[in-house]
């Protein structure tokens, strides 16, 4: 399989996820600028979209959207707990988590990645953030994931989000279950070789 990944961009959550299962994976990095691969290529010739994650399996098909690429990620690899089975009602509630991730908080941060964003805009998108940082801070609170006793791909996907709270100089210091979250997820061995792949440890730290 090849990944198609931005560093620091919402592909280091199936970056991650990979490591974690222990699946063989090649990389190919993408200037979303420029919308070029590291080897030249046009990308939206290979993902009309556009942007990252792009998946592509070893029977050429293409997987996009982070929510269907970890979710096939996590089932190629049952024997790592990434994903409960299917028609587990966990597997419901991983999937749940997934949603939030992706409506409230990956959105959620969408408009501050717009250079052009009026200061109002700005705070007001960086206060609805607060407040989903808020209602995760009560969930996390005397829990070391987000759902059950072992790391799932929602999990890989929240990690990588909140590290845009760096980029944004985005706090977490009021949330200290969140902030703990964010430090214990980011010393597992398995987040650190995607962040090192990355080229994003120094960034990290």
């Amino acid at each position: 399989m090849k990944l198609y990944y931005t560093p620091g961009a919402c592909s280091l959550a199936p970056h991650i996820t990979a490591r974690e299962a222990g699946l063989a994976l090649d990389l190919e990095k993408i200037d979303l600028k420029s919308h070029r691969t590291e080897t030249g290529a046009d990308y939206r010739d290979i993902n009309p979209k556009g942007y990252v994650p792009a998946l592509r399996l070893d029977d050429g098909e293409l997987l996009t959207e982070n929510a269907a690429v970890l979710q096939y990620l996590g089932d190629q690899a049952p024997q790592a707990g990434l994903l409960p089975r299917p028609g587990d009602f966990d597997r419901y509630r991983v999937v749940e988590w997934l949603t939030f991730v992706s409506t409230e908080l990956h959105k959620g941060f969408a408009p501050l990645f717009n250079p052009q964003l009026p200061e109002a805009a700005r705070e007001q998108t960086i206060a609805k953030l607060k407040d989903r940082f808020g209602y995760l801070e009560g969930r996390l609170g005397g829990r070391e994931f987000l759902h059950g006793e072992r790391f799932t791909v929602a999990d890989a996907y929240l990690f990588t989000v909140l590290g845009w709270t760096k980029v944004h100089n985005i706090d977490l210091g009021p949330y200290p279950a969140l902030r703990a979250y964010v430090e214990r997820i980011g010393r597992r061995p398995a987040v650190q070789q995607a962040l090192k792949e990355e080229g994003l440890l120094e960034a990290a730290a």
